[in-house]
């Protein structure tokens, strides 16, 4: 059996507070998550909920790791607003990297991108590296060894732009062409990596994503947001 990776973005979203119930609401659920066998739970907050949220699991005992949805390409210094590997480290044990809403909506590059995956591992945090597609990841590996280098730490997720769920409706993309692109990427990879599907992923098309060859769990947005229906998805049930 694969081991199933359950990422949780919750972009732009809750307070101090609303983190709390949340969690509140998945302790009380523990038992459906404490003996799951082969899966992995990672939740990206923003970073002001990060220390509340840590304090809580850790007092909880939840099995739930912490991840930042983003990370600065910079080492610790006079970097205004940017917040580094270092101080993210104090927190989390994941870092999502390139998302198509930091490089549409913040203009990151494939240079910016790199430069943070440097950090990451330097850290001895996990990537999360998100793919849009296979021409971007294979300016990635023209730019830099890095991925190929460090492929086993690295978390590959496909994640086709227009399959994101920012509010609307879900398009998720076909599962057979997902999985396809899922496989392209350890082609080009050339090792056996952890490869995951993001976009519109839900407990209705968890079936038919996760049960593909090459797609080994997911990065989830909008069904993360819901404690119930998070768990839903994670459980299968």
């Amino acid at each position: 059996m694969k081991t199933l990776y359950f990422v949780a973005n919750w972009k732009s979203n809750k307070t101090i507070q609303e983190a709390i119930t949340w969690l509140q609401k998945i302790s009380n659920l523990k038992s459906q998550i404490s003996n799951l066998e082969e899966s992995e739970i990672i939740v990206c907050p923003s970073f002001t909920l990060l220390p509340s949220m840590k304090a809580f699991l850790e007092e909880h005992q939840l099995p739930i790791k912490l991840g930042v949805q983003d990370v600065s390409p910079f080492e610790e210094g006079a970097y205004t607003g940017a917040i580094n590997t270092k101080q993210a480290k104090e927190f989390v044990t994941h870092a999502i990297i390139g998302h198509s809403e930091r490089r549409r909506l913040f203009h990151e590059t494939d240079e910016d991108v790199i430069a943070k995956i440097k950090q990451v591992l330097a850290a001895e945090i996990t990537p999360i590296l998100c793919i849009s597609d296979i021409a971007q990841l294979d300016h990635y590996l023209t730019e830099s060894t890095t991925l190929v280098d460090n492929a086993e730490k690295i978390i590959f997720v496909y994640e086709p732009p227009g399959a994101i769920s920012g509010g609307g409706a879900y398009r998720a993309e076909d599962p057979e062409t997902a999985n396809q692109n899922a496989g392209e990427i350890r082609k080009k990879i050339g090792k056996q990596v952890i490869t995951i599907y993001g976009g519109s992923v839900n407990p209705d098309n968890r079936d038919a994503l996760f049960g593909q060859e090459y797609i080994q769990g997911g990065l989830v947005g909008q069904a993360s947001l819901d404690a119930e229906t998070f768990i839903k998805l994670i459980t299968n049930s």
